[in-house]
């Protein structure tokens, strides 16, 4: 591929590059690109969607780590006056940087496996500005984010990113799609931050720290793992057996237990 020779995948950034053009074509039907959307596109690789996402959409930023494959990138897409690269770590992105008005973002990007969960509590950070999130992840990390409470999938992640987001799994994508081959299955997930919160947290970073807790040893129960923060009889009080686990929560439980944290100012005791 033009400016692109002898590149290899590499494992410490976790590439895997997608190369079936009919799930490349499917992928972006998905995201629908309206012409004029602000796309932001985390780690495009050789550009396999990126040049899709270019056909249909005229501004696209792409956050790149491998400085090795910004020159093949500038020179591919080199005719597209709206196509921008940043050579950083989405990690530590400032994706409020790239607003250039009071539009919103769009966010897409094939996420390494290593690095997948935290960068979405990092975008998440920056929720009000952003209007979707069309990921292609680990499987699991999908099955993860669009979990229901009961079962073995509902956890931390699941908890926050429904607490900002509208969450879809839409569709898998084998093994074979990609080179070199991942050893797991990947799926594209839609992320659309609630414009309305069907449960609001009066303080987000104290419902943060009560998922955190409450999911610490998933095998016990919450009497057990927020021992010291909200003790057996008030959970009683709130209508929360003690006795149950963290994942049979639902958000809304969640929710109602960071706001009595709050509501009582609670102290550790010595």
């Amino acid at each position: 591929m033009a400016g692109f020779q002898g590149h290899r995948a590499r494992k410490r950034f976790g590439q895997n590059f997608l190369q079936d053009p009919g799930m490349i074509r499917r992928i972006v039907r998905a995201i629908a690109p309206r012409g004029e959307d602000r796309l932001v596109e985390i780690g495009p690789g050789m550009g396999a969607i990126t040049e899709l996402l270019l056909e249909e959409n005229r501004f696209l930023d792409v956050v790149e780590l491998d400085r090795d494959l910004i020159p093949g990138l500038k020179v591919k897409f080199f005719n597209h006056s709206g196509f921008q690269v940043h050579e950083a770590d989405a990690l530590k992105f400032d994706f409020a940087g790239l607003r250039q008005g009071d539009e919103k973002l769009r966010v897409v990007g094939n996420l390494p496996y290593n690095i997948s969960t935290p960068l979405i509590f990092h975008l998440l950070s920056f929720q009000g500005l952003i209007e979707d999130m069309h990921f292609m992840l680990q499987k699991e990390v999908v099955e993860r984010l669009a979990a229901s409470p009961g079962s073995g999938q509902w956890g931390r992640l699941s908890v926050m990113a429904q607490y900002y987001c509208q969450v879809e799994f839409l569709f898998e994508v084998p093994p074979e799609c990609f080179n070199p081959r991942p050893k797991v299955d990947s799926a594209i997930v839609r992320l659309t931050p609630h414009t309305q919160r069907p449960f609001v947290a009066a303080d987000e970073q104290l419902l943060a720290d009560t998922v955190r807790l409450a999911f610490a040893q998933r095998r016990k129960t919450l009497r057990n793992n927020l021992k010291g923060v909200i003790a057996a009889e008030v959970l009683e009080l709130l209508g929360i057996d003690p006795q149950r686990r963290p994942e049979t929560l639902t958000l809304e439980e969640f929710v109602k237990l960071a706001n009595h944290r709050l509501d009582t100012a609670w102290q550790p005791t010595q």
